[in-house]
C-alpha cells in the first residue's frame, strides 16, 4: 500500500508550538524519504524487539483498571495515543526509518532506540499517571536492564526523555483538562436525555471539541445528520433493536447474545489493542516495526474517539431504550411504544448517534488491515470467552452489531460509525505515511 507523505505538524498551532516553548524547526524536522513500495530499505535495522513496545502498552491498560486511576473525565484513547506516538518518535529519531508524527530530535549514531522507546514511554505515563511513579520505575528499571551498557544507550534514553518532554508538553494545551460542560437534556422527540435504570449523566460532553492528533478538528468527518425519528427508515432501525436488543428477546439468536456480552465485557479501545499485542507477540515484530502499528493504532482510535463525542453531542440523538420507551410520543406511525422494555445491557450515559463500537472497531480494523492484510485470522478472548473470525472486518462488524443485540444502538448508529471509524482511520494512515506491510506480512 503506497500512501502520499503529508506532515502531521499540520494539527499543531503556531500558538500552540509557542505556548509549548517549542521551536518550529523541531517540528519541521522530518526523516529521509523511505523507499519506493516495494523496495526493501539497505538501513539496518538498530536493536532491539517489538515486546518492550506491548510491554509498556500493556502497563498503560493496567493502569487504567485501577480504580480512580484514569481522570473521569479524560478518555483513555488521549492517553494510549501519546505513549504510543512518543515511543514512535523515539524510535524513529534515531533509525530514520519512517517520518516523525510530530518531533524528530537530535539523535547520535550509536543511539539506541529500545532504550529510547523505554524511557519515553516511562516519561510520558510517569506524567500522565504520577501517582504511579514508583511501579512506573520499577518497570523502567528492569526494561533497560535487558540493554547492555553502552554510550548508545545512555544516548538512546536522553531520546526517549526529549521526546516525551516535548510531546507531554504539548498535549497538555489540547483542552483536556477542562471541566465538561453540564449537559441540559432535550425534552421533544428524539432528544437524548439520561437512561434508566439509574439516569446517569453524560459523559465526554466536552470530548469532541479537544484538539485531534492527526485530524484538522472533532468535525471533520462528522456523519450526515441521522433519519429523523419521524421516518420509515428510524422506524425499521428502532424496531429492530426493539426485538433483537430486549433482555427477554426470543428472536436474537444463542450466538448474538454471547457476541453482545463479550463485546461488552471490555472497553473497546482495550480489546483491539489486545489484538495488536498479540499480532506483534506472534510475529516476533521489530521494534521498529510494532512501535509504527500502535502509533498508527491508537492515533487513529484517539481521534475516532474525539470526532464520534463530537457527532454524538452535535446530534443529541435519544437511545433506544428512551425511544422504545416513548414510541407513542414519536408522531411516527411505525413505532408501538413499550414503557416496560428493558435492553440486555445498560445503556450507556451518552447520545445514541453514532456508535461507539462501530467507530472504533472499524478504525481498528481498517488500520490492522493495511499493515497485515484484511484476511487475518484472528481469535479474541474477553472475560475468559474466546471467539474467532476470519478478518479484521469481520471482527469489527460484529463488534458493531453486537450493541443492537445489546440494545444499546439502531443499525443507523452502527452505521455512520462505522463510516467514520473508516475515514478518521484512512486520514491517519495517509498522514503517517509508515511502511506499510504488504497484506500477509
Amino acid at each position: 500500500m503506497r500512501r502520499t507523505r503529508r506532515s502531521l505538524a499540520v494539527v499543531v498551532t503556531a500558538a500552540a508550538v509557542a505556548a509549548a516553548g517549542l521551536t518550529t524547526t523541531a517540528l519541521a524536522s522530518s526523516s529521509p524519504a523511505r523507499p519506493a513500495a516495494g523496495r526493501q530499505s539497505t538501513v539496518a535495522l538498530r536493536p532491539g524487539s517489538g515486546q518492550l513496545v506491548v510491554d509498556w502498552n500493556k502497563e498503560l491498560i493496567a493502569i487504567a483498571g485501577n480504580p480512580g486511576a484514569q481522570p473521569a473525565t479524560v478518555h483513555l484513547t488521549r492517553s494510549l495515543a501519546i505513549l504510543q506516538a512518543a515511543e514512535y518518535d523515539a524510535v524513529t529519531s534515531i533509525t530514520r526509518q519512517d517520518p516523525p508524527y510530530l518531533f524528530s530530535v537530535p539523535a547520535p549514531r550509536d543511539a539506541r532506540p529500545d532504550a529510547a522507546a523505554d524511557q519515553a514511554a516511562h516519561d510520558v505515563l510517569t506524567a500522565l499517571y504520577p501517582s504511579m511513579k514508583t511501579g512506573l520505575d520499577s518497570m523502567l528499571f528492569s526494561e533497560l536492564a535487558a540493554i547492555p551498557r553502552s554510550q548508545g544507550k545512555r544516548d538512546g534514553t536522553e531520546v526517549g526523555a526529549a521526546v516525551a518532554a516535548r510531546l507531554v508538553k504539548l498535549r497538555s494545551l489540547d483542552g483536556s483538562a477542562a471541566t465538561p460542560p453540564p449537559f441540559v437534556p432535550g425534552s421533544q422527540p428524539g432528544d437524548y436525555r439520561p437512561t434508566p435504570p439509574n439516569f446517569p449523566a453524560p459523559v465526554f460532553t466536552n470530548w469532541g471539541s479537544i484538539t485531534p492528533f492527526v485530524l484538522r478538528s472533532g468535525r471533520q468527518f462528522r456523519p450526515a445528520p441521522p433519519a429523523p425519528v419521524t421516518s420509515a427508515a428510524y422506524a425499521a432501525a428502532l424496531n429492530e433493536v426493539k426485538s433483537l436488543g430486549q433482555d427477554s428477546s426470543t428472536t436474537r439468536t444463542a450466538d448474538q447474545t454471547a457476541a453482545a456480552k463479550f463485546w461488552a465485557s471490555a472497553p473497546i479501545w482495550n480489546t483491539w489493542n489486545q489484538v495488536a499485542q498479540n499480532l506483534a507477540v506472534r510475529r516476533h515484530a521489530s521494534l521498529e516495526r510494532t512501535a509504527t502499528v500502535f502509533a498508527s493504532l491508537d492515533l487513529a482510535l484517539a481521534d475516532a474517539t474525539i470526532g464520534l463525542y463530537d457527532a454524538k453531542y452535535h446530534y443529541q440523538v435519544w437511545r433506544p431504550v428512551t425511544a422504545i420507551r416513548l414510541g407513542d410520543t414519536t408522531g411516527n406511525p411505525g413505532i408501538t411504544g413499550d414503557p416496560n422494555w428493558t435492553p440486555l445491557a445498560v445503556t450507556a450515559p451518552d447520545p445514541s448517534y453514532p456508535g461507539a463500537h462501530s467507530t472504533i472497531s472499524q478504525a481498528a480494523a481498517t488500520v490492522l488491515a493495511a499493515f497485515y492484510g484484511d484476511r487475518q485470522p484472528l481469535v479474541i478472548t474477553l472475560g475468559g470467552t474466546t471467539r474467532t473470525f476470519g478478518s479484521f472486518q469481520a471482527a469489527a462488524d460484529e463488534a458493531g452489531l453486537s450493541r443492537i443485540y445489546a440494545g444499546q444502538h439502531t443499525r443507523i448508529d452502527h452505521q455512520a460509525g462505522q463510516q467514520l471509524g473508516a475515514q478518521v482511520a484512512e486520514f491517519v494512515l495517509d498522514h503517517l505515511d509508515t511502511h506499510l506491510a504488504k497484506p500477509g506480512s
